[in-house]
Formats: structure tokens, sequence, C-alpha cells
């Protein structure tokens, strides 16, 4: 059963890596989206600037490149950016993590009754041997990490306050999971999924799916 389950992770890394590899010209990114809007008619002109906070102060490249994706999105919705004169100011952010995927084998990445390897110190000639115990944080240590199969979780928001006054006028975040490994791609779609109905989206939680074109220039939304 182990056997038949870490052969089907191995199949869907596998087909993962060939879709962002460039092996299929479309794929998916279904987001959960979450939005509040106060806007009960949009700026006109609707221009912005992007204000960075002081923890994102310190890294203007990766700032700058997240900014780049989110300027996309924002002028697909008729949001144009003007640092001069802006009638919003948008707060940006990202993360991405890596947790362990559904797909691993838990016997080996989860705690647990089992085999499992241990390590002897240097001093005793530096080799391990496979053993049967206690598997996680308990009687030998921490469980082993993901060694395959990653599972990755990211998120993006924007936050928009109006000007004059800084009232905050519109709060949207978007997530999705999977196997995928390319970050820029998935968080450019996050955006544009974020985005979504702007200036006055369904109110709460949605799913929103972006199909990434690798022949066109732009994502679109994918019909449900």
């Amino acid at each position: 059963m182990n056997r038949a389950l870490n052969a089907f992770g191995a199949l869907i890394a596998a087909l993962a890596l060939a879709l962002l590899g460039g092996c299929a010209t479309s794929w998916t990114v279904d987001s959960d989206v979450t939005t509040f809007s106060r806007i009960t008619a949009p700026a006109s002109p609707a221009t912005y600037r992007f204000e960075r906070l002081p923890s994102q102060q310190g890294n203007a490249a990766a700032q700058a490149s997240l900014e780049s994706m989110a300027e996309l999105a924002m002028a697909r919705v008729g949001l144009q950016r003007d640092d001069a004169a802006p009638r919003y100011s948008a707060q940006i952010d990202a993360s991405v993590s890596v947790q362990y995927s559904p797909w691993a084998d838990p016997w080996l990445y989860a705690g647990g009754w089992g085999p499992r390897y241990y390590p002897y110190p240097r001093a005793y000639g530096g080799y391990g041997y496979y053993g049967y115990g206690w598997r996680g944080a308990g009687w030998f240590g921490p469980a082993l990490p993901p060694a395959a199969n990653p599972w990755y979780v990211r998120s993006v928001s924007v936050l928009l306050r109006e000007w004059p006054g800084g009232q905050v006028v519109y709060e949207t975040r978007a997530q999705n999971d999977g196997p995928y490994g390319g970050n820029e791609p998935i968080l450019q779609a996050l955006f544009d999924a974020a985005m979504q109905g702007f200036p006055n989206p369904p109110a709460g939680a949605r799913q929103i799916d972006i199909v990434i074109d690798t022949s066109a220039k732009a994502p679109s939304v994918a019909p449900r």
C-alpha cells in the first residue's frame, strides 16, 4: 500500500513538473479568494501608488517583483499606477511555504511506530542502520523532513486605502496549494484571482480558477 502511495505521489509530482516545464500549453490555478469592498463607485481616474511596510523596504528587489505582478493584475480591472497623483494607496504582500505533501508516505514522514534510520555519531564510525521504533518528536528525535513531493502553499493580498484620509476601502486575499514548484506564474495568477470583480466583487469567500495559457500574454478566468 505504501509503495502504491509513493508511486502515485511521484506521478503527481512528475505531471506537475511537466506542466510547468512547458510540456503543456496551459494549466489551471485554482484559488480560494476572500474579498471585502467598501467602494460604492470607483474613483475616476482610478489611480494608485504602492506603499511598503518597513519590513518590506529591506528587500526592495523582491518587493518590486511582487509589485510588478500586482500592477498587471490591477491594470486588468481598470486601476492605473500613478505615483504622482494617486487616489488609492496599495499595500501588497505574498507568502510561500513548503509543507508535507498529502501524498507523502506517512510511515516515512509522520510520527508513528515503524522502521526508521538511526545515525551513529562520528565517534562510533559515522555509519547508521535501519531499526524499528517510534518516529516523530519522541524517543528518537524529530521526524524526517519531506525528501520528495513537497507541497507548496502560496497566498497574496492586496489592501487599498483611499486618499485623502487613508481609510481601507478594499481588502482581498487569494490562496493556492499544490505540488507546482514555479512561484512566479502562480503568484501572478493569484494576484489576478484576488482582483477579480473589482470594485464590487461578491463579499466573502469564493473560488476562482485562472487558466495560464503559455501561448498568451495574460491569464484568463476559467469557465466554471
